[in-house]
């Protein structure tokens, strides 16, 4: 972590025991429970190993500051930040979400559930590095107590907010695989709900995710592409640690990154009467504004992470937003990244035709991904970024990272990660052959300056 720098991209990520211990987490915790002005905050955890323990000490730390802490226990990310919304001042979720097992992480949730804004980050910040906790004496130390609802009543909202009826009279089979994260929890039981039939694989809560690891991708997700064509079924799903996060893989086993998921869904609803702006982030495909233009509908890009994309559908009363990492955002829901709402949205949108998802995705414009890593030291990469910036002379976007834009239907995108000490490289274009010659030149200028680092 930089100085006086913790929140990343979507919430403060490190080592338990290696980066920060205890006294960090409990610490982190009074400084959260000093941002909060009201009193009740209930605190969620993932399947991770570490995350109980975690879980005890930031809520250590609130009661010190005085919060009544509520105690969700194991839940999606997601079902935490709907009952937050729904019937808590605030809530702090413990998970590192797509992380490798060895991590840990602290969301930290506003009242409306979605999680707090940049400059309050900020502020929590602030609290933290100068020591400005308002800590409370023994007869005002805050209270403990358990809600354990949080995950029927996720369920629930996932169904109300689609066509029920329509789902069920398609009779779809889905191949859900879990990831060894908490959808294991609540995904199964939303589409048997939904009157599917119901495939699932990795569906036990595993905090070292060992049947694939924590990030659904379309190499990790090989196992979940094998299920859907043996099994013969309409659709698969990877979630990842959390929940949050959902990939999809049509009847064929071909597995798509969640822009062209995303893209779907938001004609669905557009073909359903929601025409409000959508909002998705700076790397996602061009197919969207493709689409989108059809029908004369606003796309709004924001930095990646979904704290950008949530605060943005807040700011232009937008009904929903995605990520080409599998977010989901569905406001009439919850305005946050959801893998379950996700899920509930493509049964909804295969109802209500008898097309395939082959079917669907072939009507989408044709574009080429690529995209990469390299591993940086994290005080190298911003200057790294800046010396690509200034060796070229095309049309660049320094709105998160640099964003080269090629051509009208060609851009890459180079940014440093706000988890990892990785710089991110994504590219596409509307032909193959000029997608791997600018994924050749940008490799390249960047492993070039990473060596020059280390000689």
């Amino acid at each position: 972590m930089t100085d006086n720098k913790l929140f990343g991209t979507n919430g403060i990520r490190f080592i338990p025991g290696k980066e920060y211990g205890l006294d960090f987490i409990v610490n982190m915790g009074l400084s959260i429970g000093t941002f909060f002005d009201k009193p009740d905050i209930i605190v969620g955890f993932d399947g991770r190993n570490s995350s109980p323990s975690i879980s005890r000490a930031i809520s250590a730390g609130l009661m010190e500051s005085g919060k009544n802490v509520i105690s969700a226990g194991m839940v999606p990310t997601p079902a935490l930040q709907l009952i937050t919304k729904n019937s808590y001042d605030g809530g702090v979720m413990i998970t590192a979400s797509h992380n490798p097992s060895e991590y840990n992480g602290i969301k930290v949730i506003s009242s409306n559930g979605i999680e707090v804004s940049r400059s309050e980050e900020k502020i929590i910040e602030n609290i933290y590095f100068q020591q400005k906790y308002n800590r409370q004496n023994w007869e005002n130390v805050g209270k403990i107590s358990s809600d354990t609802s949080s995950i029927n009543n996720y369920i629930h909202s996932v169904i109300q907010n689609v066509d029920s009826s329509s789902i069920k009279n398609r009779k779809l089979k889905i191949v859900i695989d879990s990831g060894n994260g908490t959808q294991a929890l609540a995904a199964p039981l939303i589409s048997e709900s939904l009157g599917c039939e119901v495939i699932t694989v990795n569906n036990h809560i595993d905090g070292t995710f060992s049947g694939r690891g924590g990030e659904p991708t379309p190499d990790t997700l090989k196992f979940l592409s094998q299920s859907v064509v043996e099994n013969n079924a309409d659709i698969g799903v990877g979630f990842d640690g959390d929940g949050d996060r959902s990939i999809f893989c049509d009847e064929k086993g071909i597995v798509f990154w969640g822009d062209k998921s995303g893209t779907l869904v938001s004609e669905h609803l557009i073909n359903k009467g929601i025409k409000s702006p959508i909002v998705t982030t700076i790397a996602t495909s061009l197919i969207i504004e493709k689409v989108a233009s059809k029908y004369n509908v606003n796309v709004h890009r924001t930095k990646v992470g979904s704290v950008d994309v949530s605060h943005k559908m807040l700011e232009l009363d937008s009904k929903f937003g995605f990520e080409e990492n599998g977010g989901c955002l569905y406001s009439p829901h919850v305005a946050v990244r959801d893998g379950g709402m996700g899920t509930a949205l493509m049964l909804e949108l295969l109802s209500f035709s008898d097309t395939t998802l082959s079917e669907n995705l072939s009507t989408l414009p044709n574009f080429y991904q690529s995209k990469t890593k390299f591993s940086c030291p994290i005080d190298s990469r911003e200057s790294i970024i800046h010396d690509i910036a200034s060796s070229i002379s095309e049309e660049i976007d320094q709105t998160d990272g640099l964003k080269i834009h090629w051509s009208e239907n060609s851009w890459s995108l180079i940014r440093p990660s706000g988890t990892e000490p990785i710089i991110r490289l994504f590219s596409e274009s509307d032909s193959q052959s000029h997608l791997d010659a600018i994924m050749t030149k940008c490799s390249t200028l960047v492993n070039d300056l990473i060596k020059n680092l280390n000689s």
